[in-house]
């Protein structure tokens, strides 16, 4: 016992003398670097040359409410210019179809090029050429007008190579002008689509694929503005997901609902009677968000000889629920009885026999569904601004304006006749052309500007930024996914939503830039709506920000433009040298002094974009990003203090506030500098978290690419197998690399411990 205790007694003499020699050991490293960092980076002198120059800025206070008004002042007016442009087209449009009914195209490779319509068409929409022409000389800025025909012609100007289908994944051009997520948000009016799959016996084997397939085609022609579910049925229905509603059509929930209708199988009777219960039941609760427009059935089966009449005269029996009935496959069941159900519902009936008719039939229910808007006349008439998506031609992201153009001519009787919809006119702007009118430099390098649209996703946003690049599908990023979502930035999205104008300051989680850190800041948001359109746009700064440095003098008097961009750049490079000369107070001699001892390179990086590098050799190998704005260490230095801990162990590690590996006197762990400490002692970063010296935060990036899973093809297949793999590589948008959710970890030091 006695020996016992004289070991413990001699333990705790060892450790406390062993973290007060690490303490000695700490405030002498920082002496250190603290005389390093004055010496070598000439701090102080800096500082000094610029109150020397002082007298060439002036402070003003930057208002956030007038910035933020002038800038969607901007935004209007280009939209408004943008939508002028289109109603023009679509004036002359209707008069050029109604004259002649007696640039660049493209057609959709379903589609025979041959065919009577598509000639039809090439011929009365020629003219457009003409009005797209004078409004690209009335505005040059215009980017790329649009006529996207029902029938899968597009008409776009100016003309173009298309794109190269070497680089897209499958080398082939799948484009169809019908699925463009444009023309299908200004189509037809937002819906309530509830999807009723038959999964009776009778549907397996190869029905049972088509089936599948064709909702999974029908979920891509639903945009974010409709809501949407799927309900399989046999003796009994039942939602297919984990969905019991309907849900926003957002990229995210069409997936859940894909993968789900994959899980589908097929087994015992039929009983419509109970599949069409489910769905109105769910089609009139109102307790949920909905569309609160159209309302649809879509029911996929291999036919019968129920006609479910008695429920739909309970249910429906003032025809406010359209029926559209899909009878896949081959088989020898009547269609009658499926046909009446969409034809007694205002609905309409298809075939799928195979896969070939898949992506036709799919869509063209809305061609029924745009006869209402038809009637509409002037309602009908409002531009629609779409979400943010991956331009084709390779314009990067924009937003899209869209007005539907509808077949209006009559047969000579007072009853309009053809009243369906003839396509979908759209003009193009950039989001590139948005950012430059919000002022990018007045809040510092860590505010910004970003605009939200109805449903809550950002525009112009620094965490936009998809790792996909699929064109077929809207770039859709929540702003409570954008940035850490707290309970004052939920009410500041309704409040935007909402179209209101204020201002807000709020303690919240930041991460950075490279998202290896988490922060705590003061942001101060201010928000107004874009007058004109459903967008509402933000400023986004740190609180202590509040002035903005204007220097009042003339840039470059005697620098003269060239055409040839590289003479100028060359002239200017010189000019730079030879008017602001090396200032006097940088002593080289100490640079040299300290450079090879301790520091590989020394540079300084200022506001106004210039970064200068001490020695020129590491100049020409920088590989470091030019613009200091974008620049993760710039934006943290600005805001975050840095602390030095005292760990609680005899081996010697500097982490820095996010919890990675700064400096070791492990050999073993010098390789694995810069990493996060996690990752190399997970049990030493798991006691300083349950100490408190750290606390952890769970963020999600909505935007992360992953490898599909692989499926097993080494068992032997049936001979259908051939027709299986053609359906498999239908679905070859499902097979390559696609976006998921991923979860990220952030540590932060507690500088109050």
């Amino acid at each position: 016992t006695q020996v016992k205790y004289d070991l413990i007694k001699l333990n705790d003499q060892l450790l406390s003398f062993s973290v007060h020699r690490i303490k000695e050991w700490v405030d002498q490293m920082q002496k250190d670097l603290i005389t390093l960092t004055d010496t070598a980076t000439g701090m102080q002198d800096l500082i000094e040359i610029y109150h020397k120059h002082r007298k060439h800025f002036r402070v003003e206070s930057n208002n956030a409410q007038e910035l933020v008004a002038t800038a969607a002042g901007n935004i209007e007016r280009l939209l408004a210019n943008r939508s002028e442009a289109l109603k023009v087209s679509y004036d002359s449009f209707h008069l050029y179809f109604c004259v002649r009914m007696c640039l660049c195209m493209c057609v959709c490779m379903c589609v025979c090029f041959s065919a009577t319509i598509i000639l039809n068409e090439l011929n009365w929409t020629e003219a457009l050429e003409d009005v797209f022409r004078k409004n690209k000389e009335e505005d040059p800025s215009l980017l790329w007008q649009v006529f996207g025909s029902a029938t899968g012609l597009a008409r776009y100007f100016p003309a173009s190579p298309w794109m190269d289908l070497s680089k897209s994944q499958n080398k082939i051009d799948l484009y169809d002008v019908r699925r463009r997520p444009w023309y299908i948000q200004g189509a037809a009016s937002p819906k309530d689509m509830l999807i009723l799959v038959d999964a009776s016996g009778s549907v397996s084997g190869l029905t049972l694929k088509l089936i599948k397939i064709s909702v999974s085609k029908m979920l891509e022609t639903l945009s974010d503005d409709d809501f949407v579910n799927v309900v399989s049925f046999q003796n009994v229905a039942k939602n297919v997901s984990c969905f019991g509603n309907l849900v926003q059509a957002n990229v995210r929930n069409k997936k859940i609902l894909k993968n789900a209708v994959e899980n589908i199988t097929a087994n015992l009777s039929t009983n419509y009677t109970a599949g069409f219960e489910t769905a109105f039941e769910q089609l009139k609760q109102m307790n949920y968000s909905r569309a609160n427009c159209n309302k649809i059935i879509m029911l996929f089966t291999d036919g019968g000889e129920d006609r479910a009449e008695k429920i739909f005269q309970l249910e429906n029996p003032q025809k406010n629920v359209r029926v559209f009935t899909f009878s896949v496959g081959k088989h020898n069941y009547d269609k009658a009885p499926i046909q009446s159900m969409a034809c007694n519902n205002k609905g309409y009936y298809y075939e799928i026999p195979s896969i070939g008719a898949i992506r036709l039939n799919t869509q063209e229910y809305l061609d029924v569904l745009g006869r209402p808007m038809v009637k509409a006349k002037q309602k009908a008439k409002q531009v629609q601004w779409t979400n943010v998506y991956l331009d084709a031609l390779e314009l990067g992201l924009v937003i899209t304006g869209t007005l539907p153009v509808f077949n209006k001519t009559g047969t000579g009787s007072k009853k309009p006749q053809n009243q369906l919809i003839l396509g979908v006119m759209a003009i193009d702007v950039s989001l590139d052309d948005i950012r430059r009118l919000t002022p990018q430099y007045t809040f510092g390098p860590n505010g910004y500007y970003f605009a939200i649209d109805p449903n809550g996703y950002v525009l112009l946003h620094p965490n936009l930024n998809p790792q996909t690049a699929k064109f077929h599908e809207p770039v859709t990023l929540d702003f409570l996914d954008a940035e850490i979502e707290d309970d004052i930035k939920v009410q500041i999205r309704k409040q935007m939503i909402e179209g209101k104008t204020g201002s807000t300051t709020i303690s919240t989680l930041l991460k950075s830039t490279d998202k290896r850190y988490i922060d705590r800041g003061q942001r101060m948001y201010t928000f107004a709506p874009v007058e004109g359109t459903d967008y509402s746009l933000m400023a986004d700064k740190f609180d202590e920000y509040g002035y903005t440095l204007i220097a009042p003098r003339d840039y470059c008097k005697d620098l003269k433009p060239d055409a040839n961009n590289t003479e100028f750049l060359k002239r200017f490079n010189d000019y730079i040298d030879r008017k602001t000369p090396n200032n006097p107070m940088c002593k080289y001699q100490k640079m040299e002094k300290y450079l090879p001892q301790f520091l590989s390179i020394l540079y300084v990086a200022t506001e106004g974009g210039i970064t200068r590098v001490y020695p020129t050799s590491n100049g020409l190998d920088w590989t470091g990003q030019a613009e200091t704005y974008d620049l993760s260490f710039y934006k943290r230095s600005l805001d975050n203090d840095l602390y030095i801990f005292t760990p609680t162990n005899l081996n010697c590690y500097i982490l820095d506030d996010g919890g990675f590996l700064v400096m070791t006197n492990q050999i073993d762990h010098f390789n694995e500098i810069g990493k996060f400490f996690g990752e190399i002692d997970p049990c030493i970063m798991r006691s300083l978290i349950n100490s408190s010296l750290y606390t952890n935060k769970s963020t999600y990036n909505y935007q992360s690419l992953c490898d599909p899973k692989k499926e097993d093809k080494t068992s032997a297949g049936m001979r259908s197998v051939y027709v299986v793999s053609y359906i498999n590589a239908s679905k070859h948008d499902a097979i390559c690399t696609h976006t998921c959710l991923m979860t990220c970890m952030q540590y932060k030091y507690r500088p109050s411990l």
